[in-house]
């Protein structure tokens, strides 16, 4: 399953404080680390993942909980979180930064060594990692997508970004001084991912948040289900002039801006 699904990356082992996981490689030109959704490194994850590549990025891609490969399904998804919640490294309800974020940073750093320039794309419960990741002066962009973290149980919780106060001091300090850009990803009846989460982002932000806020109220022109969540993989409908198409699109755009258009490769490039 995982070679059918992932033919065509390289998987090598990153090693940092004390932390060990798999990451899968393809592509060439400047870097895109793309962090899985729940359940895992999921075939519409890495579909999304080809698309960058086919763009003319170089993409890595973390495997950090689930098996790779392995369809999204509601037990696929109840296994990684089980796996998740005891896990030191994930801060699920707290909101506090994750421990794993010191390990992305690293391999962002890793990443512009090898590759120049560095966006990054967090999912789920992984939104809010691609903007602590941010942290590092090499990504220069950032994809906020549905951010679940901490679980919004509680007014608080709800608006929280899983981010120690001293790092979102410092994520703010990047924002005007450095011209970081976040992008961020929600459909609006989503529980998982509050509004009040992106309002967070506004006023810490400011003008250096852009959101995407997707219709799926009842009755919606597109016929977005309520309990819509995953923008860029599960929901979206690759169709042109469909909102989520258009997200995908505006993601696509984004890096061209802050890493620079890249040629797409041809059919026979080696």
């Amino acid at each position: 399953m995982e070679q059918q699904v992932l033919a065509g990356f390289a998987r090598s082992s990153f090693s940092y404080a004390g932390l060990v996981h798999d990451v899968y490689r393809a592509g060439a030109g400047p870097a895109v680390i793309v962090i899985h959704e729940m359940p895992g490194v999921h075939p519409g994850v890495v579909a999304f993942a080809r698309r960058l590549v086919d763009a003319g990025y170089t993409v890595y891609l973390p495997s950090l909980v689930g098996r790779p490969g392995e369809p999204h399904s509601s037990a696929a998804i109840c296994r990684s979180v089980a796996r998740a919640c005891v896990a030191r490294e994930f801060a699920m309800l707290t909101d506090r930064t994750s421990g794993v974020v010191t390990w992305l940073r690293a391999l962002a750093a890793r990443a512009f060594a090898e590759c120049g320039g560095v966006g990054v794309v967090g999912m789920c419960f992984s939104g809010g990692f691609a903007l602590a990741t941010a942290l590092e002066p090499a990504v220069v962009a950032a994809v906020v997508s549905q951010p679940a973290l901490p679980a919004p149980i509680g007014r608080r919780r709800r608006a929280a970004l899983g981010l120690a106060p001293d790092d979102q001091r410092r994520i703010q300090q990047r924002a005007q001084d450095d011209g970081l850009c976040v992008l961020g990803l929600r459909f609006t009846r989503d529980r998982q991912s509050p509004p009040e989460r992106f309002e967070t982002l506004r006023r810490t932000l400011g003008a250096a948040f852009e959101s995407i806020e997707i219709d799926s109220s009842p009755g919606n022109p597109h016929g977005i289900p309520e309990n819509a969540h995953s923008v860029l993989t599960v929901d979206l409908v690759d169709e042109p002039g469909h909102p989520t198409r258009d997200a995908l699109d505006r993601v696509m755009a984004l890096f061209a801006e802050r890493l620079g258009p890249r040629p797409a490769r041809s059919a026979d490039a080696s």
